[in-house]
């Protein structure tokens, strides 16, 4: 840990407006999960109908906690460890795959006594650390050799099929998505992306007609209505939680597809609850927020690139296209727009691991903005010293 870490002015430098725009929507979660956990619990855990509410709080103190913690990191010990949270990153997905937990088919967890652990969570962001040490160390060839482009992709190929295997399609595509958000931002030349988007669409669809439980979901998605009380059961009662909601929506606590028919409306399809309860206007206003948070962090990450903080530049714009693009599949697929995939509505859905990885998340996002402030601040200080007269140094 830095001194620096450690002054006076450790607050100094935070971004207030990052850490309102997260704050609302850890509130936002906090609600849902009291408005749409309840008649899940009472149907599977007897006696306790606040259990996951219970939990979530229990979460949502640990991450702020893990939040409050990593603000004292440097981001410098983020560059240095990079490879090796990689490395790490590897070593959990291949052992997820051997001693992992499995739920509703899919091997994602790790059993650490009474905890569980989702390995892709750690995975999403340890994979933004390394690239942004890679984009620094290798930016001249990246920008002018072929193979400095395809380095990183071979990498992002071996996490891919991993989580492909357990399997997590979501997370790899979100994966893969800021990955070669982060190799366009550094400077990568247009044609590699339009070869490469040929390459992955080829992949995607043989991904998706190599198993006939994915074929299945893609043809739900395509029309749900055609087997609305068997595959597709979950996307139409989402569906009609987003048209009862109408403009200004139920009210908050009168959604009825919470009540047993949306399945687990609490997880990954809280946000279809939140549609119903608040209607047209309260999406749009979780789709300005998630607007809000991304275009801080890009602005985080901007100042940092001018102030020639490489490294944290890009650590930002990799944290910032993650959630948002995240926060997006999520809400696309509670709507319809996008087949289902098992990812969670950052700081929003039930889900620790989640909500922690999230919440650190952010803290390094505002520990790029302290250190490019103080930075900036130093710079200053510097400049506006006066330099001593021919005189003076005679003396």
């Amino acid at each position: 840990m830095s001194s620096a870490a450690m002054t006076p002015d450790y607050f100094k430098g935070i971004d207030n407006k990052l850490i309102a725009i997260v704050m609302v929507l850890l509130a936002l979660g906090c609600v849902m999960i009291v408005s749409s956990s309840i008649p899940y619990a009472e149907k599977n855990v007897p006696g306790n109908s606040f259990y996951f509410i219970q939990r979530h709080f229990i979460y949502l103190m640990i991450a702020l906690i893990a939040g409050f913690v990593t603000l004292a990191i440097p981001i410098e010990m983020w560059r240095k460890y990079g490879p090796w949270l990689l490395v790490l990153s590897i070593v959990l997905l291949v052992a997820v795959l051997v001693v992992g937990k499995t739920v509703n088919g899919s091997r994602r967890w790790i059993a650490l006594g009474p905890a569980t652990l989702q390995v892709s969570e750690l995975v999403k962001l340890f994979v933004i650390t390394y690239m942004a040490g890679y984009l620094v160390r290798r930016s001249d060839e990246l920008q002018t050799q072929i193979r400095g482009f395809i380095k990183p992709l071979l990498i992002l190929s071996l996490i891919t099929v991993l989580l492909v295997l357990e399997p997590d399609f979501g997370a790899a595509a979100v994966i893969t998505f800021t990955a070669l958000a982060m190799l366009f931002l550094a400077g990568a030349k247009l044609w590699q992306f339009i070869v490469l988007s040929g390459c992955v669409g080829v992949a995607l669809f043989g991904v998706a007609i190599s198993q006939s439980y994915r074929l299945k979901r893609l043809m739900v998605f395509l029309d749900p209505w055609q087997d609305p009380y068997g595959a597709g059961y979950q996307l139409t009662k989402s569906l009609v939680a987003y048209g009862r909601g109408n403009w200004f929506g139920q009210g908050l606590g009168n959604s009825i597809q919470k009540l047993s028919y949306l399945p687990e409306a609490h997880t990954d399809f809280v946000f279809a609850v939140f549609a119903e309860e608040f209607g047209f206007i309260g999406v749009i206003i979780v789709l300005i927020l998630f607007a809000a948070l991304l275009f801080r962090g890009m602005k985080i990450a901007r100042e940092a690139l001018k102030a020639e903080q490489s490294y944290a530049a890009f650590l930002g714009y990799g944290i910032s296209i993650w959630l948002t693009a995240q926060a997006l599949v999520n809400i696309g697929v509670s709507s319809g727009a996008l087949p289902t995939k098992g990812l969670t509505l950052p700081f929003v859905s039930y889900g620790g691991n989640s909500l922690i990885i999230c919440c650190v998340a952010i803290a390094i996002l505002l520990r790029v903005h302290y250190e490019t402030v103080m930075a900036a601040s130093s710079s200053e200080t510097v400049k506006k010293k006066p330099k001593k007269s021919k005189k003076e140094k005679v003396e």
